[in-house]
């Protein structure tokens, strides 16, 4: 039986006695290129206390550190219940482990209170509970278990951070006293429920962002968390109504530019800005409609929904909506812009990010690799394009990334060595690709072979081969209530087909390659000849891309 069993971790808090007081400077994490405080040293004597924390400690201030997280505090009676879950890495579990600065034995997440106020020993130090613990990929890394950090917010094991309120010193050994507790309904536990498991009670949502002494990471999560779900509420109402189409809005090209003899980069504003309009997700596509009839969805390489940059190639051959841009197109037009949409998810359980583009391919990571570099995270880009450096667009951005890009010259007899990347994949990679389909191809083939699941690589197209042998559609319309049978011809798409009876507007879709999941619809029955990456493999039983999958003979589906 462990020392620390006999401990009731549901037991009021009221008092405890700091065990250990641990500090760290910024080190280089092993195995990675970057730095981390997580690894605390112990400390002994009296120890300054500031409004930024303890003497001496240094966090990456991009996730931790800062008035709302200037000490963290973690139960040590946690560490034999990881030891028995996880055998194989259990002398890892050591106090210590999480980086907390104060190891405490029966203060916890079920027992502490968002807002609480303690005294720390008798120099008048006061410290405010101020949130949970975000668990992120550097837990993985230290205790060398992949997408290990879950699991301390499923079962509340994070540990909690502190605000200073007053100043003074601590040292091992000094008391802990709950002095006063504002929001006891409220456990770090309860909280994380809501956080993390629940996390569409509106209920419970609007009365957690209404807590004023939670830290702002977690009190704006719940206020994001309640206008999306009134925003979701809205659109729901707005399809039992009938109003749920696609809305498009006008944007004037302000800037248009050559990066490369093949690709252009475009610079759009909103002729009326939308003030609702949030924030462009990382890796988004955009849907545009032209003056000359034609709808292409292409990547966003930055900016905001009232303004944002596209790079847009010349395809080869084009079919109208690339060559209208670079040959017609010009400053000061207007285009109209409806869906923007982003398949990619950021893996944040992954210690290491691996990018694989060709060409125009890159214009689907860059927002992510600028975001990954400013958040820390380690990443790679391995970059084919036909010459170096005339062929690179948005040369500054990539040269911006340094030492992490690898640029393959086709004209200098430079090839990208696809197995080889997977097969030196750093421990606990998430692999992205983008390129043209040969590229995809030999990369799926690649993450198959070395056992990749689904959640470990991204593959996303820049264009799609969607003919085919012709085949017959059976449609039932849950808006017309009434089945409908239709014939999809060699060279047109099921998504053509549709939009031709049904409308534009009442059949989504949003990339038009097979990578978002946007245009899809279910499958009744029939075999489909599943293209794209939009669908999971457990999916493809019951639904089907519209935008590049072809049905074999005849098929039916639901819109």
């Amino acid at each position: 039986m462990s020392p620390a069993s006999n401990i009731d971790l549901f037991a009021p808090f009221e008092r405890d006695i700091i065990l250990e007081i641990r500090t760290s400077k910024m080190e280089m994490m092993p195995g990675l290129k970057i730095e981390t405080g997580i690894h605390k040293k112990l400390r002994s004597g009296r120890i300054p206390v500031s409004f930024v924390g303890l003497d001496s400690d240094e966090h990456d201030l991009v996730f931790h550190g800062g008035p709302d997280k200037a000490i963290h505090g973690y139960c040590c009676t946690h560490y034999p219940t990881w030891k028995d879950e996880f055998p194989d890495a259990a002398t890892r579990f050591e106090r210590g482990g999480f980086g907390e600065n104060f190891v405490t034995e029966r203060m916890n997440e079920r027992n502490v209170c968002i807002g609480d106020i303690v005294s720390v020993g008798n120099d008048g130090v006061l410290l405010q509970v101020s949130l949970p613990r975000q668990p992120c990929f550097k837990l993985n890394h230290r205790f060398q278990i992949k997408n290990f950090a879950p699991n301390t917010y499923k079962t509340s094991r994070t540990g909690w951070y502190y605000r200073v309120l007053h100043e003074g010193t601590v040292q091992a050994g000094d008391e802990i006293r709950l002095v006063e507790r504002r929001w006891p309904k409220w456990t770090i536990e309860r909280v994380q429920e809501y956080l993390h498991r629940t996390q569409d009670n509106a209920a419970m949502n609007e009365e957690l962002a209404a807590i004023t002494d939670m830290g702002d990471e977690s009190r704006k999560a719940f206020e994001r968390r309640v206008e999306k779900l009134k925003a979701k509420q809205k659109r729901e109402a707005a399809a039992l109504n009938g109003e749920d189409k696609e809305k498009w809005r006008d944007f004037r090209i302000v800037e248009k530019k050559s990066e490369t003899p093949r690709i252009a980069s475009f610079v759009l504003e909103a002729v009326t800005p939308d003030p609702n309009a949030g924030e462009m997700p990382l890796g988004a596509h955009a849907r545009l409609r032209l003056p000359n009839g034609l709808m292409r969805s292409y990547s966003v390489v930055s900016g905001t929904p009232d303004r944002f940059e596209l790079g847009i190639a010349l395809e080869e051959p084009s079919r109208g909506g690339s060559a209208y841009l670079h040959n017609t197109a010009k400053e000061g037009d207007t285009i109209q812009i409806g869906r923007v949409t982003s398949d990619v998810k950021p893996a944040g359980a992954a210690s290491n990010h691996v990018f694989i583009a060709g060409g125009i391919g890159i214009t689907a990571f860059l927002s992510l690799l600028d975001m990954y570099q400013k958040i820390h995270w380690e990443s790679t880009l391995h970059y084919g394009v036909r010459e170096a450096p005339a062929d690179i667009p948005f040369k500054s951005r990539i040269d911006a990334l340094g030492k992490a890009v690898k640029v393959y010259d086709r004209s200098k007899g430079q090839r990208m060595d696809i197995p080889s990347i997977f097969a030196n994949l750093p421990w606990n990679s998430h692999v992205y690709v983008c390129g043209p389909n040969r590229m995809l191809e030999e990369a799926m083939r690649e993450a198959k072979k070395r056992g990749l699941g689904e959640e470990e690589v991204h593959f996303e197209a820049f264009g799609a081969d969607t003919s085919g042998d012709p085949f017959e559609v059976e449609v039932f319309s849950a808006r017309e209530g009434k089945r409908t049978s239709l014939k999809v011809g060699g060279e047109e798409t099921l998504l053509e087909v549709l939009r031709r009876r049904f409308g534009d507007e009442d059949v989504a879709s949003s990339c038009e390659v097979g990578n978002c999941g946007t245009c899809k619809v279910v499958l009744k029955s029939g075999r489909v000849d599943h293209r794209g990456t939009g669908l999971l493999e457990s999916e493809r039983a019951g639904a089907m891309l519209s935008c590049v999958s072809r049905g074999i003979g005849k098929i039916a589906i639901e819109i």
